[in-house]
């Protein structure tokens, strides 16, 4: 017989696993929290929209608390990093012991299979023209692609430049590495210059082994998870996923159960956390792991969620830079913001509460925009009395 869980206690369970049911510093935040939440989500997604901040800056402050960013940009440079960069949900700042349990992906992309087609298909056609960008990189490095005289791009995939579609050839095969951000933009170096020499010459663990791996750390990330949630997490092949949940279960790493309102078998980890509550109150980037895989956040919180940045303006129903407020074991709100830096300003363009939303929503969500505000270091609140929500927190804000 299957273990059945009710929705309210999957929905603790997999809070928990990402971090929420742990304390939150009353002093400054250091590297062994960094650590504590990296632990737990192993991964930080990065993505270029910088509509409040970078998101692989957001999930830290969304467990911890207010951070310097410079904490997380510190673990991301030099030759005792505790991360490195590469392609697991999506592009990632990874721990840098997860580098050989990625190498068969790495080996992989550099036969041309799991990458983007359009790039694979470049690179066949581009074989030597590769190696030329290689040798570049192994006699200038460290060295983005914009550096790279006569091949400036237009924008956009499309508009990559020769040398950008090389350097990125080179990124997915392993070849070369982030040896630190200029902006947004990647600087790139050999392996041997850029990461820990211990986690060089520890060696790579073959594609099975390493999926049982990845599925068991996905897990313990999920706490209770479909298989499309375990799938989705490193995006992993559909037998691959198969086979490594059929192996944890046998081994009792993940255990069968039935959630409350879920269509889909779901498995429990072994060593999950089911707490009577969940204190949170933080705001959730839209590539937050809570959140990332939609249908998890429909399951979970009766949250449907879709960013809307593609979208005409005229069509979006919340806005363009939507996050999620969790407030508890609930997400509650959902606010489109903007951190307008010129003006100082934090910018609440809406405000909208979900169904059921306790009556301190309003007054919970203004004083996360407070502390989110202080974060990001300006000066102002500006609220628009837009969305069902909006007025009452514009009301509150002016008071």
């Amino acid at each position: 017989m299957k273990e059945k869980i009710s929705l309210a206690a999957a929905r603790r369970i997999a809070l928990a696993a990402q971090g929420f049911a742990d304390p939150v510093p009353t002093g400054p935040v250091t590297v062994r929290h960094l650590r504590r939440v990296l632990l737990r989500n192993r991964l930080f997604q990065m993505d270029s929209v910088s509509a409040v901040v970078r998101a692989h800056y957001m999930p830290l402050y969304s467990r911890l608390g207010p951070y310097p960013m410079a904490l997380l940009d510190g673990a991301a440079t030099g030759r005792k990093r505790l991360l490195f960069e590469y392609w697991a949900h999506e592009a990632c700042l990874l721990p840098v012991d997860f580098y050989p349990l990625l190498r068969w992906r790495m080996e992989r992309a550099g036969r041309g299979e799991g990458m983007y087609a359009g790039l694979a298909r470049w690179g066949r056609a581009n074989a030597s023209f590769i190696e030329e960008i290689y040798e570049e990189v192994k006699k200038r490095g460290p060295i983005a692609a914009s550096d790279m005289d006569g091949h400036k791009g237009t924008g956009g995939w499309w508009g990559w430049s020769a040398a950008k579609h090389a350097f990125e050839w080179l990124f997915w095969a392993g070849r070369i590495t982030t040896a630190y951000r200029r902006g947004f933009e990647r600087v790139y170096d050999l392996p041997e210059r850029v990461l820990p020499p211990r986690i060089l010459d520890m060696p790579a663990l073959p594609r099975r082994e390493a999926h049982h791996e990845l599925i068991r750390i996905a897990a313990r990330a999920h706490g209770v998870a479909t298989y499309g949630d375990l799938r989705d997490y490193f995006r992993l092949a559909p037998e691959d996923t198969k086979r490594a949940i059929s192996e944890l279960v046998e081994e009792g790493v993940l255990l069968p159960v039935s959630v409350e309102g879920w269509n889909r078998p779901a498995w429990l980890f072994r060593d999950a956390r089911i707490p009577r509550r969940i204190h949170a109150q933080a705001l959730l980037s839209p590539f937050d792991p809570v959140v990332f895989e939609r249908r998890r956040a429909e399951d979970l919180f009766s949250f449907h969620y879709r960013i809307e940045i593609y979208t005409p303006a005229e069509k979006r129903q919340y806005g363009y830079y939507v996050l999620p407020f969790l407030l508890g074991d609930r997400i509650v709100a959902r606010i489109d913001v903007k951190a307008d830096r010129p003006a100082g300003t934090l910018r609440v363009h809406a405000a909208f509460a979900e169904p059921e939303a306790p009556r301190e929503t309003a007054a919970r969500l203004l004083e996360e925009l407070k502390r989110t505000q202080a974060w990001l270091e300006l000066d102002r609140l500006n609220v628009k009395a837009a969305g069902n929500l909006g007025p009452a927190l514009t009301n509150m804000a002016m008071s």
